[in-house]
């Protein structure tokens, strides 16, 4: 695509879409949303940048190994908090059992292990969708 008016919109655009994702992910204990939401919102700038710079380009920005450790990293966050629970003699991704507050309304970083496991699947969302994205404009 080489219309100059839609590069520069989708510049001027892109990092309230980004802002707006991480938004959705850091908030989604506290409101409607959450990890898979925000993941895709933050994916959908990304797909954005690809469709309207071109894929060598959007590669570029994301490539598919960067991408890839991102995806693991984002689950392997979630495994490791998920287990700490069982380590310490609970259930799977127990909170308030094994100590941890449950949160204060209002305020985000005090829900104990929801926030960073929201973030962890946040990530591992955004990270498949572009992946999914890349493969399918590659195979055209």
């Amino acid at each position: 695509m080489n219309d100059l008016i839609v590069k520069m919109t989708t510049k001027l655009v892109l990092p309230f879409i980004q802002l707006y994702g991480i938004y959705v992910i850091i908030h989604g204990h506290l409101s409607p949303g959450g990890a898979f939401p925000g993941g895709a919102i933050f994916a959908t700038s990304i797909v954005l940048f690809t469709i309207v710079f071109g894929l060598r380009i959007g590669q570029k920005r994301l490539p598919h190994h960067v991408s890839s450790k991102l995806e693991t990293s984002g689950i392997f966050v979630f495994i490791v908090f998920g287990l700490t629970g069982i380590l310490m003699g609970y259930q799977f991704l127990t909170n308030q059992e094994a100590g941890f507050p449950m949160g204060e309304w209002g305020r985000v970083f005090s829900a104990g292990f929801i926030p960073i496991i929201t973030f962890a699947l946040g990530i591992k969302v955004m990270s498949a969708v572009v992946t999914l994205f890349h493969t399918m404009m590659e195979e055209e």
